[in-house]
């Protein structure tokens, strides 16, 4: 058996938004926000349900999962596999235009319902070890949550290293679905409940469409592509870094030889500068004061 790997963004909204398998979606999100009893959800509304997506404009598609449920609470899930600058703010737009959109000019604020986004990483966000980070609006003197209009959730899944027989909660498994599912080749004993297997089946790489395996072999290969371009980059800038460092090493070598009184051959043997490099140190260019 082989699976898809869930964090591939085509896979995930394949997996979490599809309509006629709903338990999914509502299985994670009560792991994830644990609800229980009567704040358990029991039913829920894919805003933006999977469609299997032309390649030619998989670019300008939404990989978001996006969902209502009865009492009106918006839950947006979107699965990051790179880190991007600005990537927290961006969650933040997400969240508030989700949350602005739901009333036209003139409408009542009241009719304003309780906006959710939980971003799964795959990489590591937050200074601190926990996987799980929530994050709620807090009064400071009262640590009492009196607005509760906008919530982040952040799964970081770097920092979970449970393995298959230390799982013990519901949401620890889905960590798990989400962050090992791509490597395994039989369903886990862990997947215990109708909406995990689901999940599984779902992820099952012989139940997709030919067209589908394009689409989610495509993202990955792009994904492959911006990550390539981002270590790229990185690398990039550090050679410079350490280009700078070294320079700026020589630069302060040169500096104490000449308040040593030292000749410029030593100091050029020692240091690596030139003799013009060397000049400049001894004389810098006045300063003008405008």
């Amino acid at each position: 058996m082989k699976f898809v790997n869930p964090k591939n963004d085509v896979a995930f909204k394949k997996i979490f938004g599809n309509e006629k398998k709903k338990e999914i979606l509502i299985s994670f999100l009560n792991a994830v926000l644990d609800l229980r009893g009567n704040k358990e959800i029991t039913d829920i509304e894919i805003l933006n349900p999977w469609q299997s997506p032309k390649i030619e404009g998989l670019k300008y598609t939404l990989l978001d999962v996006r969902a209502k449920d009865k009492g009106g609470v918006t839950f947006i899930v979107e699965m990051q596999v790179e880190r991007a600058a600005g990537l927290r703010k961006r969650f933040a737009y997400y969240a508030a235009k989700a949350y602005s959109s739901q009333i036209r000019r003139g409408e009542e604020y009241p009719k304003l319902n309780q906006v959710i986004f939980i971003g799964i990483l795959d990489f590591e966000e937050f200074e601190n070890e926990h996987w799980l980070n929530r994050h709620i609006l807090v009064n400071t003197e009262t640590c009492t949550q009196d607005i509760k209009d906008l919530e982040f959730d952040f799964i970081e899944l770097p920092k979970f290293h449970r393995k298959e027989n230390e799982l013990r909660t519901v949401l620890e498994k889905w960590v798990y679905f989400i962050k090992n599912a791509g490597e395994l080749e039989v369903v886990p004993a862990n997947a215990d409940t109708p909406a995990l297997r689901s999940a599984y089946e779902s992820a099952n790489h012989f139940g997709w469409t030919p067209d589908e395996l394009e689409v989610y072999e495509y993202w990955g290969i792009r994904s492959q592509d911006e990550r390539g371009k981002l270590q790229a980059s990185f690398e990039k800038g550090e050679q410079k870094g350490k280009q700078e460092g070294i320079r700026e090493k020589a630069v302060e070598t040169a500096r104490k030889m000449l308040s040593d009184g030292l000749g410029t051959d030593m100091i050029m043997k020692y240091s690596g500068l030139s003799a013009d490099e060397i000049l400049s140190l001894k004389n810098p260019p006045e300063r003008r004061i405008i």
